[in-house]
């Protein structure tokens, strides 16, 4: 029991560690795309820059609204954190002694709940500007969740596993990503806009609703927000690899280091699609997932059911 409770404590430890230097990677990689530097001042090449933002933000005063809902407005930002590492549980490390056989549900259950830490944030800090923010964020994260959904289930068709591990050992020599290229390119879409990232980065508009959602929280709480957006960030890769592209060895690198690189690859995507896409508007955003992907996700799964079927009569 207490061996679980200390590998628990590290993974955690070790998810946070990689969401600050990924942060950074985010930022230095910004930097170049826009012929600049990004930040190179702390330490050597700006290496540290991370920990120093975490003292900084973790050291400052938590300045509150006078009119806000003290419990929700601090229960918020500590709920999305938690949530977002609840799902680095499904980890499917080839080191792990136990794996999560129902991942699947449990990916769901757990990412379906992370619009509540939004909707407390907005509505409990008594701002128009983060109500209206919140407001966005569910409405467009609970449409783009039909699409994930749909296309999972087209998955589990393929792979017929709810395991994250049994899905990521049942891809051949070529990956579910080339075989169903459409398909993966919509779930890759729709993991963007589930993190609320630009181009899709409504709850956080800056040019309308200053900062969206988290406009009055600073210091820690807004540290954990921050935190938050970035583990789901890193999450969706990690699973975008598990489903779509495979985790084998190749030569001396074993499981875990190849997918690490995917993951790592997937996740720079990101970055590169913040810095090259100009924010959608808001009505293009929500058609796109109800008069596109969801045609499109629910034909691949008409297909493939209907494949299946003819395959198991003849």
């Amino acid at each position: 029991m207490l061996g679980s409770v200390v590998c628990g404590l590290v993974s955690y430890i070790c998810a946070l560690l990689g969401v600050a230097f990924f942060i950074l990677l985010e930022r230095k990689g910004l930097g170049y795309f826009q012929i600049r530097k990004g930040p190179n001042k702390v330490g050597l090449m700006g290496l540290p820059q991370p920990l120093g933002d975490a003292v900084k933000l973790f050291s400052k005063e938590m300045v509150k609204p006078t009119f806000a809902n003290q419990f929700a407005y601090f229960v918020a930002p500590v709920m999305g954190l938690v949530l977002a590492l609840l799902l680095w549980q499904l980890y499917p490390s080839d080191s792990l002694a136990e794996h999560f056989s129902w991942g699947i549900l449990f990916f769901l259950c757990v990412s379906s709940m992370n619009v509540y830490s939004t909707l407390l944030a907005g509505w409990a800090s008594n701002s128009k500007y983060a109500l209206l923010g919140a407001i966005r964020a569910i409405a467009q994260t609970i449409s783009y969740e039909v699409s994930l959904v749909l296309i999972l289930l087209f998955v589990l068709f393929v792979c017929p596993s709810f395991s994250f591990t049994a899905i990521k050992e049942s891809h051949g020599v070529v990956w579910l990503g080339f075989l169903f290229i459409p398909i993966s390119l919509v779930w890759f879409v729709s993991c963007i806009a589930e993190t609320n990232r630009a181009p899709f980065d409504f709850a956080e508009g800056e040019s309308e609703l200053v900062s969206g959602f988290n406009i009055e929280y600073s210091a820690g709480g807004f540290a954990l927000i921050f935190l938050a957006e970035y583990a789901n960030i890193l999450v969706m890769s990690l699973f975008s690899v598990v489903l779509f592209f495979g985790a084998g060895s190749i030569g001396a690198l074993n499981f875990d280091s190849v997918m690490m690189a995917k993951t790592l690859l997937v996740a720079f995507a990101f970055v590169w699609v913040r810095a090259t896409l100009p924010r959608f508007r808001y009505d293009l955003l929500m058609g796109l997932t109800w008069k596109s992907f969801l045609p499109l996700a629910l034909g691949a799964l008409v297909m493939v059911v209907g494949v299946m079927f003819v395959v198991v009569l003849v």
